[in-house]
């Protein structure tokens, strides 16, 4: 009965927020409540979510406090230099304007926000792909690929998850797997080389010189355009020249200045920048990254201290600190209370002994000559399962039951999360994530292309994890 009510609660859960008629946050706590009642252990409900609760404090502070920190990194301007360089190093070659958006949405997915890389990403690179005409399918699928892989930095949503589900330290999960993440990043890179190679072969080079030129063109069409319509008593000015080309009279480095500027996605004159600040910034930023890899404090005790320090410092007047706080809220309340919403649902599933039933259930499914292979089955699994389920409906309904049935045949849970890790690279293209609309959306292509597109690339690019997983001793 246990094992038939634990695989209804977790359907429940999955066919509710697929259909959307719950939020994730909500179907973690009324669902297993209620499936609770059922199993007619009501009254312990609360030991249940106390102990989840208590369990899961350190993985909502690290997800609340990263956040943070690298939401005030990319309001101060840390990344500017990063997005003008790598704008600089694309010029007008369509190679290396695919290589380009594939390491600016590897960086900006530092944040651990797909929409907001989607957002920078696309905003910095889809002119450049316009005025060539290159093939935005090719954009929106690199940025998703490489958005994918970096999406398994603890603070990005499933190792968080996957250390939630399994009650695990999120850098135990996500540090050893450094090396095969590594891997599938070079992989995005050269899939990235080879599409922009053969862009290149279909369009050829241009100059930079060549597409403003262009784009000067048109915008003294439109602005002649504007005129006549002003002009013939319609109104005020209908449109604004998307570039200001200039009069041709400049300097040669003030034209390239003006080149440079034509191409900002961040807006280079906002109040938050702090260029003086800048190499602190990065210090900051580089002695905070070591020092979790070498795990010298908790991840969360880095990230609260991190937050601290490039708030205070950034932003000494507490109005200031107020306000950049209240800009990241919605992000670090929608990540942390679904944190602390899971408590309840892996709370239930635990104590109520349904997850037992359920791997013991798989246990028998489960060929014996399988059961010491379940990391590899589990990361097989992992790319058709968080594509067609959200990554709350993967990590909390189906990783606990296939981390148990691994661990009757002696597969540790840190395995099981690790190999759990490896469909993320074809997930974030899911019609199940938010952000992958954003994206399109931005990119102006229509979400059947891009998944025509991108499914088989980010497939492979998941079995390149999983090999160099299997290949490292780390799955």
């Amino acid at each position: 009965m246990l094992t038939i009510l634990g695989f209804a609660m977790i359907a429940t859960f999955l066919v509710l927020i697929m259909m959307k008629k719950m939020s994730p946050i909500a179907a973690l706590v009324l669902i297993p409540a209620l499936f609770c009642v059922f199993v007619g252990k009501g009254a312990k409900l609360g030991d249940y979510v106390i102990d989840g609760v208590t369990s899961l404090a350190p993985t909502a502070a690290m997800l609340m406090f990263a956040i943070v920190y690298f939401g005030v990194m990319i309001d101060v301007g840390l990344f500017d230099p990063v997005v003008r360089g790598i704008l600089k190093f694309a010029k007008a070659d369509p190679m290396r304007i695919v290589v380009g958006t594939a390491v600016l949405a590897a960086i900006v997915s530092l944040d651990g926000d797909g929409s907001t890389t989607f957002m920078i990403t696309v905003s910095a690179m889809y002119p450049l792909y316009k005025r060539l005409k290159m093939s935005l399918v090719v954009m929106t699928g690199v940025a998703a690929m490489a958005n994918g892989v970096m999406n398994t930095l603890p603070w990005g949503g499933p190792t968080a998850r996957a250390a939630t589900a399994l009650k695990l330290d999120a850098s135990d999960i996500f540090v050893p797997m450094i090396p095969a993440l590594a891997v599938g990043l070079l992989g995005v890179f050269v899939l990235s080389y080879v599409l922009g190679k053969r862009e290149r072969k279909r369009l050829g080079v241009l100059t930079l010189d060549e597409i403003l030129v262009d784009e000067k063109v048109e915008t003294k069409v439109e602005e002649t355009e504007t005129v006549l319509v002003g002009a013939g008593g319609s109104g005020s000015a209908s449109k604004t020249p998307v570039a200001t080309g200039g009069s041709g009279s400049g300097t040669d480095a003030e034209d390239e200045a003006g080149d440079a500027e034509r191409f900002q996605v961040l807006d280079p004159n906002r109040a938050t920048l702090r260029p003086k600040l800048y190499w602190f910034n990065a210090l900051l930023t580089l002695t905070l990254l070591t020092a979790m890899i070498m795990e010298w404090l908790p991840i969360p005790v880095l990230f609260l201290i991190g937050a601290a320090l490039a708030l205070t410092v950034n932003f000494p007047h507490i109005p200031d600190q107020k306000a950049r706080l209240a800009a990241h809220a919605d992000n670090v309340l929608n990540v942390s209370g679904m944190v602390f919403a899971a408590a309840v649902f892996t709370g239930v599933l635990q104590g109520t002994g349904m997850v037992d039933h359920m791997a013991r259930w798989m246990v028998d499914v489960i060929p014996e000559g399988m059961g010491p292979h379940m990391a590899l089955v589990t990361g097989v699994l992992s790319l058709p399962l968080t594509y067609f389920m959200s990554n709350d409906g993967f990590y909390f309904g189906v990783l606990p039951v296939l981390a148990e049935a691994g661990a009757a045949h002696g597969v540790t849970p840190l395995e099981m999360a690790r190999a759990s890790l490896v469909g993320q690279p074809l997930h974030m293209s899911s019609p199940l994530v938010p952000a992958v609309y954003v994206l399109v959306g931005m990119a102006k292509v229509e979400f059947g292309d891009h998944t025509r597109f991108v499914v088989k690339w980010a497939a492979l690019t998941c079995l390149i994890i999983l090999g160099a997983g299997i290949l490292f001793g780390i799955i």
